[in-house]
């Protein structure tokens, strides 16, 4: 989810997973962050995702809003290793790139979305640390700079519906989520991620030759093992609010239809300071729905005088897949009550339970 667990299990059919077959690392309290290392590729955990959603808007107030996403699945045998990656053939597969690319238009009333599924290979997908990219055939993140203080981005995708070209600049400092270096998801050890959050990137570029600008929002997780067997998926908030505070909420949702305490949140004020919020301290009340999906939503968080109706730009954001995962949804919404603002809401779990 920007999100704390975000989508999908993979149905990776390419391949049998080979149960116990590498010792994958797993994410535990205590993890040293180096940075900006850790903004790419952690190829000894097992599951790793970068995500990229916003909403921007043309000089003549068109709204779109935007999801580009690049996942990674380890397929990684016990006799892997960087000593022996010179003598495995280019097709090998140690690694899986899966990838999503959407597009709402909130004048067409159309949401458009593709996806694409890729070993490595001979540099067709991949993440790198000394390349500063994120990739998926033509669909790519590339850092600019990579600084503390700097880390601008561009995010390039063509499909044969629609494509991008986004540069986005921090307006505030990206914030590690939860609590002693983890997002802790369920009870016992290495059931949780290690998660990065930008919560306010400023968008320019292009979506379809148009000129448009706005926010953007990204997540970064690593991780071997999140859900325990009883978390069925989770629902997912960012925030973007006019006075400048973001707010992050997830709830995950277990199969007897509670929510688990392990849900939990991140305030971050103007200043771009965090604050870590538990279960306890917030709440997210369903209001309306499109078939099984709550598009409208309320959420509370009384400590910090914050209560707000989060709407759909468009009822139907879902993506369908077909070359791997469950169906979620994910789309722009827009936020009113004790403030204004806009972000994004992801589902999972709707149409079967995620597994990692």
């Amino acid at each position: 989810m920007g999100l704390p667990v975000k989508p999908l299990a993979f149905s990776l059919c390419i391949l049998p997973l080979l149960a116990g077959s590498f010792p994958y690392r797993e994410a535990l309290p205590g993890y040293k962050y180096q940075f900006p290392r850790d903004h790419f590729e952690h190829q000894d955990f097992r599951t790793e995702w970068w995500y990229y959603t916003g909403n921007v808007t043309t000089a003549g107030g068109e709204r779109f809003g935007f999801e580009l996403v690049f996942f990674r699945e380890g397929e990684r045998t016990a006799g892997d290793g960087k000593t022996g990656k010179t003598t495995r053939p280019a097709w090998a597969v140690e690694d899986l790139y899966l990838a999503h690319a959407a597009l709402t238009d909130a004048k067409g009333k159309r949401f458009r979305y593709e996806e694409r599924l890729n070993r490595a290979g001979p540099g067709v997908a991949g993440a790198s640390f000394d390349r500063r990219r994120i990739w998926n055939g033509n669909w790519s993140a590339q850092w600019t700079s990579v600084d503390r203080e700097s880390q601008n981005q561009t995010l390039d995708a063509v499909t044969e519906h629609f494509r991008f070209h986004l540069q986005l600049t921090p307006e505030t400092p990206f914030v590690i989520q939860g609590e002693n270096g983890v997002s802790q998801k369920a009870e016992g050890a290495g059931r949780a991620s290690h998660y990065v959050s930008f919560p306010r990137l400023g968008v320019s570029g292009t979506i379809d030759s148009r000129q448009v600008s706005g926010t953007a929002w990204m997540d970064h997780e690593w991780f071997t093992e999140q859900l325990a067997p009883d978390q069925v998926g989770w629902d997912w908030f960012s925030v973007q609010l006019d006075n400048h505070t973001e707010l992050m909420l997830f709830e995950l949702r277990s199969n007897n239809g509670s929510i688990d305490s392990y849900s939990s949140g991140t305030f971050i004020d103007a200043r771009g300071v965090p604050r870590h919020l538990k279960r306890e301290e917030f709440t997210l009340q369903p209001l309306s729905y499109w078939h099984k999906y709550p598009v409208s939503w309320r959420l509370r968080a009384p400590s910090l005088n914050i209560d707000l109706t989060s709407r759909a730009v468009l009822p139907d954001q879902e993506l369908r897949l077909k070359q791997g995962g469950s169906a979620y949804w994910e789309g722009a919404v827009d936020y009113s009550g004790t403030q204004q603002g806009v972000g994004y809401l992801e589902m999972t779990g709707y149409e079967g339970a995620v597994r990692f």
